[in-house]
């Protein structure tokens, strides 16, 4: 697992497809692919034609929300919030190898998170547009205790951008979770890069 997480945004300027292949060529871990209004059936098809390449570049492909879509077409992993079904009883459904994620917004869903989750999404640190629906934010004091109290390596989201490296390492998370750092810079790649070399200057 590597420091850098990005997640993809239906509503920037430059394609998912895109957006997705030029994180993993600046060095994302793993790319998130992000979109609550498509079809199943797009979704499935935009996980066939990203899967394949973002492999190639040494980046992990993991679907967000559609349990059913993350079974159908095997990517890397899945990722889900707290109302999107019990923990536990997805990943029986899910291959061995498959990673599984999990939202995580209070100290409370830190201490509970179930076996077989392999590692949390924190936050959200600060407010972000991208999701309007978040809980409130946290703060890095927040996600210091959400860290401290999680058995499984933990992700800062929301609202991260770059000169936040050297705050989200101090609190114990193993990496940064951005949508638009990456997703609206003028060039995503580089963006991408930048946020990996300062996460190890930190």
């Amino acid at each position: 697992m590597g420091p850098v997480y990005v997640v993809t945004d239906p509503d920037a300027p430059l394609g998912v497809v895109e957006q997705a292949l030029a994180a993993a060529r600046g060095g994302a871990a793993f790319v998130q692919l992000r979109d609550k209004t498509i079809s199943d059936a797009a979704f499935a098809a935009l996980v066939a034609e990203l899967l394949p390449r973002i492999e190639v570049l040494g980046a992990r492909l993991i679907v967000n929300d559609r349990v059913e879509v993350a079974h159908a077409t095997r990517p890397h992993g899945l990722h889900i919030g707290q109302g999107d079904g019990d923990p536990a009883d997805i990943r029986r459904r899910l291959p061995p190898d498959m990673i599984l994620g999990l939202s995580v917004e209070t100290v409370e869903h830190a201490r509970h998170v179930p076996a077989g989750v392999d590692y949390i999404g924190a936050g959200p640190v600060r407010a972000t547009p991208t999701k309007p629906d978040h809980a409130a934010p946290i703060g890095f004091e927040g996600l210091a205790r959400i860290v401290e109290a999680s058995a499984v390596p933990a992700y800062a989201i929301g609202g991260l951008k770059p000169g936040d490296a050297a705050a989200v390492r101090a609190t114990g998370a193993i990496g940064m979770a951005v949508v638009t750092a990456v997703t609206r810079a003028a060039d995503p790649q580089a963006a991408t890069r930048a946020l990996f070399d300062e996460w190890r200057a930190a």
